[in-house]
């Protein structure tokens, strides 16, 4: 673990500049490649004939720019709900709060023909928001307190019957639905900027929030009774830190439906670098999150050619291993 300022910045602006090179790994491959120069070209020459460029604006950047989007939300939304239920195996794809935002969108979507982008994030929401509720309510202890073994196994079932319904409504007719089953499995592929717009005022405003809450958080690692002594409000802080998780991953399942596990992985790499100050955790799990998910979704592409994998799939082979590895674990405190 790095314990020097000097080191975490260095180890913060590697990770942009890996990012960077994810990010411009995933313009440039694919079954089309295209030069460098013709990013260059585009950004100082842009020519609306040119099939290359039509190709990098229009289907790559918008791709690049939501898995680097829904990545970095999954890993900040992951470290606040392991640091709110002070649990290791906690993410929104482990406690059921992206099956919530994914079956309320596919609900919305199939049976109501909902298609508005602003109409499915609030959908999104709502879902994200239910699930997280019945998990908080099936992992109460007695005592009062969320006990870490259950929110798991409650978290588990949510996702499970979350799953279910939506794949069975889609499976009831699949011709009409079609459409849907790619953004069930998760995918940033096929989306334009325009899913991302109505989002952008509600990640700015987590954003913030994240900003504010971050030294009440690193309190909030400790014993609530230690937390309050030294005069934090720990239910307005978990109430605000709660709700920037129910927009960071309803927003992410709007722009790319089900994509697991980025939210359980990055937090444990960040963590294993910067310790639990949040205020080095949550920029590195920003950065490291878009990298994880632009480098996913790229080779995603090369996986099975011609045919790409759905980056859900990805981050699912790359994910479970590192879930079973921590459920192995006596303690699931991060």
């Amino acid at each position: 673990m790095l314990t020097t300022p000097l080191a975490r910045l260095l180890v913060l602006v590697l990770g942009a500049l890996l990012a960077l090179a994810a990010g411009l790994a995933s313009l440039l491959l694919g079954a089309a490649e295209i030069p460098a120069t013709t990013l260059v070209e585009a950004v100082l020459a842009p020519d609306p004939g040119s099939t290359p460029q039509l190709i990098l604006l229009s289907e790559r950047l918008p791709r690049a720019a939501i898995a680097a989007l829904v990545g970095a939300s999954l890993a900040v939304a992951g470290a606040l709900m392991q640091t709110l239920t002070r649990n290791a195996l906690a993410a929104p794809s482990i406690l059921g709060i992206n099956a919530g935002a994914m079956c309320f969108v596919v609900v919305a979507s199939a049976v109501f023909a909902l298609r508005s982008p602003l109409a499915l994030v609030w959908v999104a929401f709502l879902g994200a928001l239910a699930a997280a509720l019945l998990v908080a309510l099936l992992g109460r202890e007695r005592g009062g307190g969320l006990s870490p073994v259950r929110v798991v196994l409650a978290g588990v079932a949510i996702t499970a019957l979350f799953v279910s319904l939506a794949q069975g409504l889609l499976i009831i007719d699949q011709e009409r639905f079609e459409g849907l089953l790619l953004w069930l499995a998760g995918s940033v592929a096929g989306r334009g900027l325009e899913v991302v717009t109505p989002l952008l005022p509600f990640f700015l405003v987590a954003a913030g929030l994240c900003a504010l809450l971050v030294r009440q958080l690193n309190l909030l690692v400790l014993d609530d009774e230690v937390g309050k002594g030294l005069g934090l409000r720990t239910g307005r802080v978990r109430l605000l830190a709660g709700a920037v998780v129910i927009v960071l991953a309803g927003g992410s399942v709007a722009m790319a439906g089900m994509i697991g596990f980025v939210g359980l992985i990055v937090p444990h790499m960040v963590r294993a670098l910067f310790g639990r100050d949040h205020r080095w955790v949550l920029p590195g799990c920003v950065l490291l999150g878009a990298g994880l998910l632009l480098a996913a979704d790229t080779l995603a592409r090369f996986l099975m050619p011609p045919q790409e994998v759905p980056v859900g799939v990805m981050t699912a082979l790359l994910g479970t291993p590192f879930f079973l590895t921590l459920a192995r674990r006596r303690s699931l405190t991060p």
